[in-house]
Order: C-alpha cells, then structure tokens, then sequence
C-alpha cells in the first residue's frame, strides 16, 4: 500500500512573507515566480500538496517540488529555476572576443562597400575568416547567435549615434558671457521701476534668423474632418514649391515683444535692415544690448561699418560660443512659433507666406510673453 505523504513544515520569517506577498501581486515579474510565491504562501495557510495545487490549478507535485526547495535553500531562493549543467558552449572566449573586437570596427576597414556592419553581414564575414584566424567554433556561425553575442556585450554596431564636438576653445567663458546678460534681464525685472529710471536706459535684445522658410502649395484642395467619417484635414501628397523665406527676429526679453523682418535672403544688408529696425524701435537714449550667434553678417564689414556710423554704446553684442545657439532664447520662441503658426502651412505664393508670418508675429505682440532663462543661470560669473 502506497505511503501517505508527509505534510512539509515551511517556516517563513515576516520579511519573506511580505516578499512573497508582493511577489505574488506583481504584474512585471516573470509568472514562474509570481506562480511560485502564491504556491508558498497558500502551502502556509494550508500546508497540503494537494490542496494547494487544487487551489492553484497546478500538479501537487509542483507545489511538493517547490517547498522542499523552500525548506533546503530558503523562501527566497526557491522562487527561482535551479542551475542546470546544459550543454558545454559551442563557441569559446576567444572566439566571443574576436567577433566583438571585429564588430567595433567598420565594415569598410575590412574590403566591404558598406560603411557599417549588418549583423547578417558580420555573420558571414566571421565564417569566412574566423577558421583563418583560429576560432574553427564560428564557421557556422548564424545571424542570430550574432545578434545574442553583441547584445550580451551592449555594442550595437550598426547604429549610429551623433555627438558635437566641442570646437570653441572658449566655450565656457563665451557661455558665462551669456549667462551674464540674463542675470542682468533677471536684475533689471526684479528692480522697482524708480530704479530703472535711473542711468541709462537697456533694452536687451535675443536675436537670430530662421532660414529656409519653404512657400509651398497644396495642388488640390483640402478636405475637412466630417464627424463619424474621417477625423483629420486631409491633404493630396502632391505639392507645389514658390522658394523659401528667412525670418530675421529678435524678442525683447524685459517686454517679451518680438521684432522680425522677412526678406528672401539673410546676408549682410538684410541684418543691417533688422538693426535699422531696433534702431527706430527704441529711444536714441537706450543702449540695445544684441546676443547673436556667430553668423558671418553679424560680423562683416559691413555691419561694422554701419555700427561706426551710430552713436557710441548704443549697440553692444554678446555672442554665443560655437555650436552653442542653444544659449539664445529666441531658438525656443522660433521652435514655438514653428509649431503653431508654420505647421502644416500651405500658401499660394512667398507673398502670401511673408503676409502670414508677420500676421503670427503681430498675435504674438499683442499678448508678447516674456521669456525667462534659468539653466545654469546661478553658475553665472
């Protein structure tokens, strides 16, 4: 006659419990181990194999399995799969080293057309040339061995991913510049206004230019939402290029309003234009304090010699260091003002395009928000 089975005693501390309380609950941990903490904690409550796998709707002699583990190597252990010895790796360190070695180089480097690896690609390289090199184990090595041995290593090498390089040797003391000029907007709005009466008055001035403005036009009309039928405008795929605009525009930063000027081009004399524009927009007692990026027409002859031929102190321009146009506030109001007003634009000609910017320009003058720089403003000199 078959011998009853003898009931396990599992004791778990109020710490394990609790962790296989939560074990049991979780929805992201693998479901071996979720099944596995509910198997413990009903065989507390109950300690019956049978019971339990009833209970739980698995065989009893899983749930026997899983608290004997639970009694030998702990609670906690038990939750997971034991070691198994498995099969002695085809492919050997040397061999695993070699491909990643090979893989952190470029395809064209090795004879190849292609710039970087495909990992179909580097399979075939490492079966043709791996034997030559003493690893016999890769002269059936498959793609997808390829992609599980450079995912154990985190190399991706047949992406791509860009960085700047710093080029401007005085960067930091180019960007403390920056910073010092919002530190003054910061003092000069925080300051009565019985205080900005006194001295010269500032007008300070963030200012860039938006090339490539495309005109583009729809080549058949576009079709309205109708509710329950389709819930978007929709547009033919055809499109009919006019050429492209440049959005000269500076945003005050005490005031928030924005000055722009369109014009085809964004050369010398057009940005001597703009500054003829601030020039009439402010009393000949301000002095206009610009922060530029390092556009060749904010330096020309041309420009200078225009500034030569205005009063002394009433222009002043701080520029951003290379590759740093990320310091000037008027990038975020271009990226706002690319997202609402030039979204999905469509015009009949560049007239109608330049009509429509300077109309966006105008709504935002008439409810002008004033921008406020505060990254890395405290690290000011």
């Amino acid at each position: 006659m078959a011998k009853w089975r003898q009931a396990v005693e599992l004791a778990l501390t109020d710490e394990e419990a609790e962790v296989l309380t939560a074990l049991s609950r979780s929805r992201t941990e693998p479901a071996s181990r979720v099944s596995r903490a509910a198997m413990l904690l009903a065989y507390l409550e109950q300690p019956s194999f049978f019971a339990v796998g009833q209970r739980l709707r698995v065989h009893h002699q899983t749930v026997q399995r899983c608290v004997e583990r639970a009694v030998a190597y702990g609670a906690l252990a038990a939750l997971d799969d034991r070691p198994r010895p498995g099969r002695e790796p085809v492919i050997t360190p040397e061999a695993k080293a070699w491909l990643v070695s090979l893989a952190c180089d470029k395809a064209k480097e090795h004879g190849y057309p292609h710039e970087l690896w495909t990992t179909r690609l580097l399979a075939r390289h490492a079966r043709e040339h791996g034997p030559a090199a003493g690893h016999e184990c890769l002269a059936r090595l498959v793609q997808g061995t390829v992609c599980k041995l450079l995912g154990q290593e985190a190399i991706k090498p047949h992406k791509v991913r860009y960085y700047l390089e710093n080029r401007d040797a005085a960067f930091e003391q180019k960007m403390a510049e920056v910073l010092c000029v919002y530190r003054e907007v910061d003092v000069l709005k925080k300051a009565p206004a019985r205080s900005k009466k006194r001295g010269k008055p500032v007008a300070i001035v963030s200012c860039d230019e938006k090339p490539g403005i495309q005109a583009i036009a729809t080549t058949a009309p576009d079709l309205p939402p109708e509710p329950g039928i389709h819930a978007t405008f929709a547009r033919d795929h055809e499109y009919k290029r006019h050429g492209t605009l440049s959005l000269l525009a500076g945003i005050d930063l005490l005031t928030g309003k924005v000055h722009a000027l369109v014009r085809d081009r964004h050369r010398s004399r057009e940005f001597i234009e703009f500054l003829k524009l601030l020039d009439a927009a402010y009393p000949a007692s301000t002095a206009i304090k610009l922060i530029l990026d390092n556009h060749s027409a904010h330096i020309s002859r041309e420009t200078r010699a225009w500034l030569d031929t205005r009063p002394a102190g009433r222009f002043g321009f701080t520029f951003t260091p290379k590759h740093g146009s990320w310091l000037n506030l008027i990038e975020g109001f271009f990226s706002k003002f690319a997202r609402s007003v030039l979204r999905h634009i469509r015009v009949t000609s560049k007239h109608e395009l330049k009509g429509r910017i300077m109309a966006g320009i105008d709504d935002v003058n008439r409810h002008p928000v004033i921008h406020t720089w505060s990254y890395k403003l405290v690290d000011a000199a």
